[in-house]
């Protein structure tokens, strides 16, 4: 089993018991990402729901923003033997961001506007549902691209004064231009122009669950379809949607889990690209 690449990981070895060894690796807090392994032929769930494991024995998880204290993982034999694991997921205090100057109807959409972004929403939703059995991200991850981070994960976003939902994704301000490049080997899902809120917007899909989304970009360098490894030209950073300066904004979806992909790469590297 890999770690997340760049992570200081927790390492978590289980062992003993009906279900045998278990091992847990990486951040064990809201936001975190964390890779399994077991005895091949296991089955696996969280919280009482069904997780992919590899015929290896691999698998992995994640905690969205708002995860509670506790976690049960649940490992089953084949041979019938079962035990469950209790885990401790670390809470994180939250920013506020102020963002002002966006047209008020990118802040109050009228109904014509609502009814694009549901459509829009619902094709994002179908993508992030995806579980394909290809464990790409064991790739290992890195930074999309080089530049200066302006917004962070689970922040609480006051958009012209007014409360909206938190942040889910990394800012990432650069200028327009600015390469965007595969953190991790994928299956390109979307490659759309002009969403309503995200504008030029790229869905990567990384195996088991894993979806990360690239937004704002003023180019899209591949299509539905294509598969990328690590360091492939994706896109570019641009300035399209609801925003008031170029910047990309990356996000990590374990299906519905939102996860922070700052945990993944470490200090954004000096050097541009």
């Amino acid at each position: 089993m890999r770690p997340p690449g760049g992570l200081v990981a927790i390492l978590l070895v289980l062992a003993g018991g009906p279900a045998g060894a278990l091992e847990l690796q990486g951040n064990f807090v809201q936001g975190g990402l964390v890779l399994g392994q077991t005895e091949p032929g296991a089955r696996v769930s969280l919280a009482g729901h069904p997780i992919r494991v590899a015929p290896d024995g691999r698998f992995v998880f994640g905690f969205g923003r708002d995860h509670g204290p506790e976690a049960t993982l649940t490992v089953r034999l084949p041979g019938g033997g079962e035990t469950q694991r209790s885990l401790a997921i670390a809470p994180r205090h939250y920013r506020i961001q102020r963002i002002n100057g966006l047209p008020p109807g990118k802040v109050t959409p009228n109904p014509a506007d609502l009814a694009r972004i549901r459509r829009e929403n619902a094709e994002i939703a179908r993508i992030r549902a995806l579980d394909t059995p290809e464990p790409l991200f064991e790739s290992g991850w890195m930074w999309p691209a080089r530049g200066v981070i302006s917004g962070v994960f689970g922040s609480q976003r006051v958009l012209n004064g007014k409360p909206r939902r938190p942040h889910y994704g990394v800012d990432i301000a650069a200028p327009i231009g600015t390469p965007v490049r595969a953190p991790a080997d994928g299956i390109v899902r979307l490659a759309a122009p002009d969403l309503f809120y995200t504008g030029n917007t790229l869905m990567l899909d990384h195996g088991f669950g894993l979806v990360s989304v690239y937004s704002h970009l003023s180019a899209l360098e591949v299509a539905v379809g294509d598969r990328v490894t690590q360091g492939t030209l994706i896109g570019r950073i641009g300035a399209t949607g609801r925003v008031t300066g170029a910047h990309l904004d990356w996000r990590l979806n374990w299906f519905g889990e939102r996860l922070d992909p700052a945990l993944l790469v470490g200090p954004m590297p000096a050097a541009p690209d």
